[in-house]
């Protein structure tokens, strides 16, 4: 996992600085890729509005908070404090990590003479792409750490979270919103915030001495 975050991390910064100075090959796709996704959209009106209703609701990015926040709230009346704590803290650190880089950088989104929907704000990296990344990623690891093994809907689960990461970075170019490049920079950058996420807990966890008959299950991240 550690090797996961240095990776995704370092990919994520290499990306940002290739759209801050404006790399052309990488300007070029993005808009040979928009541009080919935007005469679909405008050309299928009902699945564009399918694709609206996916992303402004089922994938939004409040959507994957609400989903971090129960978890938390499951977390915490479980007495499993240190955990919940983590789920929050991860999902409030990736939320201002994408809006510092947005301003940052200050992309700005497709522009078209018919667009098909709006958005707001600075286009790198996708938030919803982010969110989803993140919100997901959380939920997959703590059910990893409690009811992976011999549960028959992990796959299913895994599945769908799977689903909804990528589907919500194809609504996103193809509703021109936002760059392929924009939508890539949200997967790296939430990925890598899971990822640390996990290998800071894995070790404060592994420094914390056992409590005596303590069986609240906020170590079993420690076996797996």
């Amino acid at each position: 996992m550690r090797i996961s975050a240095v990776v995704t991390g370092a990919l994520a910064v290499l990306l940002l600085v290739l759209v801050a100075v404006g790399w052309s090959p990488l300007l070029s796709f993005d808009r040979d890729v928009a541009e080919a996704l935007h005469r679909s959209a405008v050309a299928e009106p009902g699945f564009t509005r399918l694709n609206r209703v996916l992303t402004d609701w089922v994938w939004d990015p409040w959507t994957m908070r609400v989903l971090a926040a129960v978890t938390a709230v499951v977390l915490w009346r479980r007495r499993e404090r240190r955990l919940a704590l983590w789920v929050a803290v991860t999902t409030l650190v990736a939320a201002a990590l994408q809006h510092g880089i947005k301003l940052a950088v200050g992309r700005a989104r497709p522009s078209w003479p018919d667009p098909v929907d709006s958005a707001y704000y600075a286009a790198f990296p996708s938030g919803h792409a982010m969110a989803a990344t993140v919100g997901c990623g959380l939920v997959l690891w703590v059910l990893a750490l409690h009811w992976r093994e011999g549960w028959w809907g992990w796959g299913a689960l895994t599945g769908a979270a799977l689903v909804s990461v990528l589907g919500v970075g194809w609504t996103r170019v193809y509703l021109g919103v936002h760059w392929p490049s924009d939508v890539l920079g949200g997967w790296l950058l939430g990925w890598c915030c899971v990822a640390v996420a996990i290998v800071t807990y894995r070790r404060v966890e592994a420094r914390r001495p056992p409590a005596p008959g303590a069986d609240d299950g906020s170590r079993m991240g420690d076996t797996r």
